[in-house]
């Protein structure tokens, strides 16, 4: 379905990457060079085959080797969508939780209207409010750029953390928004079930009962959403990764897209498809883990 996808874009791709003032000749030696000549069987076949040898091929529009690109820039997307998505599962746990057990009350309340204004708010446009006050005005962290993990490269560990904290705030707040709504009915939902009462009536403080037995039965429809939305922060970050200048696989998809680079494009969507297939897989495993009656069936 990529294939078929970018192969039917209407336009030529050398043309395109020549620009118009390019010679049909100029157009016809790239066309060889990308292998557009060819069937597309024949392209598609030979992709795969690429694909088995972990031969993927050099970007036209960086010229250099495609596997080379994707592990530099999965060295920043990859820590970017983590660090977001740990900042979401504390917000949204918290939160959640908290509104669950002030059901009805002020706090209840209070975090369901501050949660329907975050899903309200464009992550890019949160992005630039952070950016305004926390980099312009107070100047605690970078605008924008990667200055890198290691200290060769001018940056080291915690300057790289500290360049991703704002990019990662900006995803996080949304996604925690949505993540809390779940969160909080998933809790309410297991406080009317049978063993919750009987824990109460072992003595069991009100915070045990929430943190020791509600709690990990709910995480069962929690864990589902997270695995959905770290897959959503892992192709969702083109407009962050832009926002904030970072060199990731986001940024790399659109500097792809503006230059029509078809073979660093594929080989992009296919990781990302990947990656999100492995996310869900071990969103599966870890339900498994938190629930023993999916283990007893096994």
């Amino acid at each position: 379905m990529v294939f078929v996808a970018l192969d039917l874009l209407p336009g030529n791709a050398a043309q395109v990457m020549l620009g118009e003032t390019a010679t049909p000749q100029a157009v016809q030696a790239l066309e060889r060079r990308l292998g557009l000549d060819r069937p597309p069987l024949e392209r598609y076949l030979g992709w795969l085959q690429g694909l088995l040898r972990g031969e993927l091929g050099v970007a036209v529009s960086y010229e250099a080797p495609v596997a080379e690109l994707l592990r530099e820039r999965m060295a920043v997307t990859l820590p970017l969508a983590a660090l977001a998505m740990a900042a979401t599962t504390l917000l949204a746990l918290g939160l959640g939780v908290y509104a669950a057990s002030r059901h009805g009350r002020l706090g209840d309340v209070g975090v369901m209207a501050a949660s329907q204004l975050g899903i309200a708010l464009p992550s890019f446009w949160l992005a630039i409010l952070l950016v305004l006050l926390f980099s312009v005005q107070l100047q605690w962290f970078p605008a924008g750029g990667f200055p890198g993990w290691t200290e060769d490269a001018g940056g080291g560990l915690l300057e790289g953390l500290r360049a991703l904290l704002l990019p990662a705030l900006a995803l996080a707040l949304v996604q925690a928004a949505i993540l809390a709504r779940i969160t909080r009915a998933a809790v309410l939902e297991v406080l009317r079930e049978d063993f919750v009462r009987t824990a109460r009536s072992r003595g069991l403080s009100p915070r045990q009962v929430l943190w020791r037995h509600v709690l990990r039965n709910a995480l069962l429809p929690v864990l589902t959403v997270m695995g959905l939305q770290f897959a959503n922060l892992l192709t969702g970050t083109v407009v962050i990764e832009n926002v904030f200048s970072l060199p990731g696989l986001g940024r790399l998809s659109f500097q792809a897209i503006a230059n029509r680079d078809l073979v660093l494009l594929r080989n992009l969507v296919m990781l990302l498809a990947a990656l999100v297939i492995a996310v869900n897989l071990l969103v599966d495993l870890a339900q498994a883990a938190v629930d023993p009656r999916l283990r007893a069936r096994g």
